[in-house]
């Protein structure tokens, strides 16, 4: 391996929603995805739906950040309006005829390890939504965020409808709140 290609190897980080000095690490990391797309809409996408507790993770960080109003911030995927696998496409495309270039940054909930639950990560390159669950959907994003809800690996459906809302909601702030300051930050340096 080349030093060229470690400086372009992609990154992963994963912090606990209760390990305050990780999420600084994605907070700052996030911020340098920020600021790499500056020039570009920034969208941020939304994925699951309020059908099911543990997919209802990324509705509830789209409403989140809708009622923030943050200035130049897109955001697809509430709880009023969800994307999911029924919608994403029509969304994805959407969000390519409505603005020029957009940097989107998806989330989404995922099921994990035992070890990894209420786990967040950030990762370079597109999210592959559905994958826990065995569906078939496109890949989105040059960056995206997933929070770990609960442990996969048999009955994913069963899983995720039998998620605590209390780990989700929880995750769904801290998520939040990681772009909110993120953003932010960029914005106004």
């Amino acid at each position: 391996m080349s030093f060229f290609s470690l400086l372009h190897e992609p990154q992963k980080i994963k912090a606990h929603v209760d390990d305050h000095s990780a999420k600084a690490k994605l907070e700052t990391r996030l911020s340098e995805i920020f600021s790499s797309a500056k020039t570009r809409p920034t969208v941020i996408l939304c994925i699951g739906t309020d059908r099911s507790t543990g997919d209802a993770l990324g509705p509830l960080i789209g409403t989140q950040l809708t009622r923030l109003k943050l200035p130049q911030l897109h955001v697809f995927g509430t709880l009023d309006d969800p994307v999911h696998a029924t919608n994403l496409v029509e969304t994805i495309r959407i969000i390519e005829e409505t603005y020029n270039s957009p940097f989107i940054i998806a989330v989404d909930a995922c099921l994990g390890r035992m070890d990894s639950v209420g786990c967040i990560t950030l990762a370079d390159g597109p999210l592959k939504p559905g994958a826990g669950v065995h569906k078939q959907l496109p890949e989105v994003g040059e960056a995206h965020m997933t929070g770990i809800v609960n442990v996969g690996g048999f009955m994913e459906f069963m899983v995720l409808q039998n998620t605590r809302l209390n780990l989700v909601y929880k995750m769904s702030e801290n998520i939040s709140s990681l772009i909110t300051h993120s953003y932010l930050n960029i914005c106004y340096h």
